[in-house]
């Protein structure tokens, strides 16, 4: 895949949306956190023992414990927000690996209003089919359930 590819699916709702957190960053996030659940997970990328794929619809089921969650980054990435602050009403922390869209409102919905927030600096480079490559836009941490 070319860098353009990357870019493009990437930045505009591919057809592939289960981009590989980096391995560092999650043993960083790791290591403080302690997770117990990676709540958007294939068999091949998932980052805990215990985690949901697309099969399991991590929508539809109860988030228990510290969970992380690198969403799916599309149209549908509100949804998955939303689910984090709700699980976090009930209890759970969830950590979030998102795009630094400040101007979504998902963003001013659910992430300035609950969220912790963690600005990366610089880009980060997803892991994909055994590359890493550079995301065309900034990322952050978001920590629902620690100040809710």
């Amino acid at each position: 895949m070319s860098n353009k590819d990357f870019y493009t699916d990437l930045a505009f709702q591919s057809k592939k949306d289960d981009w590989g957190t980096p391995h560092d960053l999650f043993n960083k996030l790791n290591e403080i956190h302690n997770f117990d659940l990676d709540v958007c997970a294939s068999d091949h990328n998932a980052k805990c023992k215990n985690y949901y794929t697309v099969q399991d619809n991590a929508l539809l089921q109860e988030w228990k414990g510290t969970c992380f969650m690198n969403p799916p980054y599309g149209k549908n990435t509100k949804l998955w927000i939303k689910k984090a602050y709700e699980e976090s009403c009930k209890g759970s922390k969830v950590v979030c690996l998102l795009p630094a869209r400040t101007d979504t409102s998902y963003w001013h919905d659910y992430v300035f209003k609950y969220g912790k927030i963690e600005f990366l600096r610089g880009r980060l480079k997803f892991v994909m089919e055994g590359k890493s490559n550079p995301a065309p836009f900034p990322s952050a941490i978001v920590i629902f359930g620690e100040n809710n």
